[in-house]
């Protein structure tokens, strides 16, 4: 015996009206401001770190004082590892401030957040000298890798990214998580 293909009225009476599964989820409004606030706040952090490496700004070290870091740590070509850092962290920054190439930015927060993550792992989890400030950065950025930039962003103005997929999002988590391990692998 098969089940009727139309919707129960209420009583004991099909409407004979089909039967239909709903749809995605539109996005609420309130979920574009939490995804805003969320892409504003990391980028935002992620920019000011990444000019303190690049410019020295925000009693950063610049470019030197990050290349002898990155020496002291383990990192061959220091100087060049420096500046994609530096540039990494700022435009990642401020892409993800944007919403621009969302995925992407995500991506290049994830791989540089997860070698910090390795750089200090021997610090413990809690500060001052431990990873948990990291792993939260990472946690955000793949967080909106995966979610998307929400609708107030430029992705929407871009026909690939106008509308996000995860497929997207799980892509760049899986970029940046590569680009990291091999930097890490090179790392002495």
């Amino acid at each position: 015996m098969t089940a009727p293909t139309g919707m129960y009225d209420g009583t004991t009476r099909y409407t004979g009206a089909p039967a239909t599964a709903p749809g995605p989820a539109t996005p609420t409004p309130a979920q574009d401001a939490g995804l805003l606030l969320l892409r504003l706040a990391l980028g935002l952090i992620m920019a000011v770190h990444g000019t303190q490496k690049l410019f020295g700004w925000f009693d950063g070290g610049g470019l030197e004082g990050t290349e002898q870091f990155f020496a002291s740590v383990g990192y061959p070509a220091a100087g060049t590892m420096a500046l994609v850092a530096a540039l990494t962290e700022t435009l990642g920054g401020l892409a993800l401030v944007l919403g621009l190439l969302t995925p992407l930015a995500g991506a290049a927060v994830l791989g540089t957040m997860l070698n910090a993550v390795a750089v200090k792992w021997d610090g413990g989890f809690f500060s001052p000298q431990g990873v948990e400030y990291e792993l939260l950065l990472v946690a955000a950025a793949a967080a909106l890798a995966l979610a998307g930039p929400g609708r107030w962003a430029v992705d929407r103005a871009l026909p690939v990214l106008r509308s996000h997929r995860l497929s997207h999002g799980v892509a760049a988590v899986a970029l940046g998580a590569a680009a990291a391990g091999l930097t890490l692998l090179v790392r002495s």
